[in-house]
């Protein structure tokens, strides 16, 4: 793929042999010349609703979706949003039109959006939860104030129980 063409084949399998389609089979196109119809809309007031941004953005073309995010502990929106348009070539004219518009009191920023990277699965032990700062060395699960971390005592304290081990 260092061509850059993205070549879609149909294959047919023959005594353990892979003979690929040519022709009218194949179809190959320019990844630089595709372009997607979904945007990112960033840098998005908390007070802007997903019907102002539909309004905004229908002004360019038909719209399919668009998502606003949602906090999931306040329910508020996170800042950004997802236009979906019918056609890419809305989407081109709207991010030349609407990236630094200001809505809201706010520049907007519009990009193409990206596909989601994925993420590395979590490890076992570690929770999500802000005070948890990983595994200690002193055992336990770590954190911060109110969990289990290091030892509590002086030092006077922990010779002594050496001692009397």
């Amino acid at each position: 793929m260092d061509s850059g063409l993205a070549c879609y084949a149909k294959a047919t399998v023959k005594e353990d042999t892979v003979d690929w389609a040519v022709g009218r089979e194949a179809k190959c196109e320019r990844l630089e010349d595709t372009i997607s119809a979904k945007l990112f809309v960033g840098n998005v007031s908390f007070e802007t609703t997903k019907d102002e941004l539909e309004r905004l953005f229908s002004e360019m073309g038909e719209i399919s979706e668009v998502f606003v995010p949602t906090d999931r502990e306040t329910g508020r929106p996170r800042g950004f949003a997802f236009v979906e348009f019918a056609e890419a070539s809305a989407a081109e004219a709207a991010t030349q039109r609407f990236d630094g518009y200001e809505l809201n009191g706010r520049a907007l920023r519009v990009n193409e959006a990206q596909e989601r990277r994925p993420r590395a699965p979590r490890a076992p032990g570690f929770a999500p939860d802000p005070g948890n700062f990983g595994p200690s060395p002193f055992g336990g699960a770590g954190g911060a104030r109110g969990g289990p971390g290091k030892p509590k005592g002086s030092r006077r304290n922990l010779r002594r129980k050496k001692r009397s081990l």
